[in-house]
């Protein structure tokens, strides 16, 4: 291995409705066909249920929502991305995320990959940053609000 390999990570560009997010893909378990969550009665928007993973029920959810806007509507090509939880508080230990079109596998490093200075983002929102790369803005999540947003919903 030679240092420019150690600068370089694989990431999952996950297409939104209007955008895409970036996830690292060591955080990714499995991309699933889409089958419609069972909801949880009085559930925010952005808590679309859960659907079985692996022989466990796993919450779902949308990004979209979550950022205040509409919960696109299922098509052919939605898929729900399956996650690794980072931290302790989802039992099952994976959460998933409605994507709106199959995610895509790429190389990044440093030379590829800038701050997006131009947009900022609440506090305490899902959302950590967006990226300038050559032809994409994406937008990094924010795993650790994104489980805890999942587990105090799941928790009343």
């Amino acid at each position: 291995m030679n240092d420019s390999d150690a600068d370089e990570f694989y990431g999952l560009l996950v297409p939104l409705a209007d955008e895409r997010l970036l996830l690292p893909r060591s955080c990714t378990a499995e991309v699933v066909s889409w089958s419609a969550p069972t909801p949880m009665a009085g559930a925010p928007p952005w808590y679309v249920g859960t659907v079985n993973w692996n022989g466990r029920p796993i919450p779902v959810m949308s990004v979209e929502a979550a950022l205040g806007r509409p919960v696109p509507q299922p098509t052919g090509r939605t898929r729900i991305v399956v996650l690794h939880a980072l931290g302790d508080r989802l039992p099952g230990g994976h959460f998933g995320i409605l994507t709106q079109g199959f995610p895509q596998i790429i190389r990044l490093n440093a030379d590829i990959v800038k701050p997006d200075p131009t947009r900022e983002f609440p506090e305490r929102s899902p959302i950590l940053c967006a990226l300038r790369m050559v032809n994409e803005n994406p937008l990094v999540p924010d795993f650790e609000h994104l489980e805890d947003m999942i587990a105090d919903e799941t928790s009343v």
